[in-house]
């Protein structure tokens, strides 16, 4: 997509998204239909992917998520699309946050935090993050190839003072608020598929051998961070929750991959419970382990 392309991307979707949430859905079913059926997005990936993560499905139980997948896949798009109209009202009624407790009691200790999250559920609209964790938030991206759509997405994350900054930066930013006072919860999506010449660490993800990185376990370490986990819980259509656990309260001195592997097992134990809610159309497993590593 160019600069024309996008802006007249933009101004459609302007338009569209003043449409109250209930009657984009109806776009949103419309959507699925192109998604699943004709011309279908990435049907050959998903289907792959679910069938490798769950061998012990049948092809019936393994449709059924493909398709709810999809389903919710569409609502996403639309949700996204959304906060460019989006109130602060409209966002808190549906967009709720549960064990505020935990980070409160950190934020009362001055610890700096690292939320771990995956690509689950609606993870784009924690944009109120600020007013509800009174922390400088820092989310942490990975650029998107578009640049046009990279601005449009940034955007509507830090409308709200959210502060983005890129995987190779963040170790300075962290400093920064450091020498300023100010506390710090860095956002950290755990299941992006790490560059191949960047892969330092694999493990077993969903039933297939899996390169993580290794960023939250060696910043929080370094810094003796808390860790918590950002479990985003959809309660019905357009409606979610986000819930707080607590990881670690300390990390300095813990054993070697010990946090890493704490969070890819929630992250994986979350997808288990309800799959049709995880990102099946990425691309997680396109490396494979090398012989040697085994």
């Amino acid at each position: 997509m160019g600069a024309v392309g996008y802006y007249i991307f933009y101004g459609i979707n302007w338009i569209i998204t003043l449409l109250p949430l209930p009657v984009l859905y109806i776009f949103s079913d419309f959507l699925y239909f192109l998604f699943y059926y004709f011309p279908s997005y990435r049907r050959k990936v998903v289907a792959t992917n679910l069938k490798n993560s769950f061998p012990e499905k049948t092809e019936e139980e393994l449709k059924c998520i493909e398709k709810k997948f999809y389903k919710h896949l569409a609502d996403l798009f639309i949700e996204t699309f959304k906060l460019v109209h989006m109130s602060k009202e409209e966002q808190k009624k549906r967009f709720t946050y549960s064990n505020l407790e935990i980070i409160d009691k950190l934020r009362e200790e001055k610890r700096d935090i690292i939320a771990v999250l995956g690509h689950y559920n609606n993870w784009e609209w924690p944009t109120l993050l600020p007013f509800f964790l009174k922390y400088k938030i820092v989310i942490i991206y990975k650029p998107l190839q578009n640049k046009f759509f990279n601005r449009f997405i940034n955007k509507q994350r830090s409308r709200y003072g959210i502060v983005l900054t890129p995987m190779s930066q963040i170790i300075r930013e962290i400093i920064n608020f450091r020498k300023n006072n100010i506390n710090t919860l860095s956002v950290f999506l755990s299941d992006q598929t790490p560059v191949k010449s960047e892969i330092k660490y694999w493990t077993t993800f969903l039933n297939q051998d899996t390169p993580v990185y290794l960023g939250t376990e060696k910043i929080a370490s370094k810094y003796d961070m808390a860790v918590v986990y950002f479990h985003i819980q959809k309660i019905k259509r357009g409606f979610y929750n986000l819930d707080i656990k607590l990881l670690f309260e300390h990390t300095a001195g813990l054993p070697e991959y010990l946090i890493t592997e704490t969070h890819t097992r929630k992250l994986e134990e979350i997808i288990k419970e309800k799959p049709e809610y995880w990102l099946w159309s990425h691309r997680r497993w396109k490396h494979k382990r090398p012989v040697e590593n085994e």
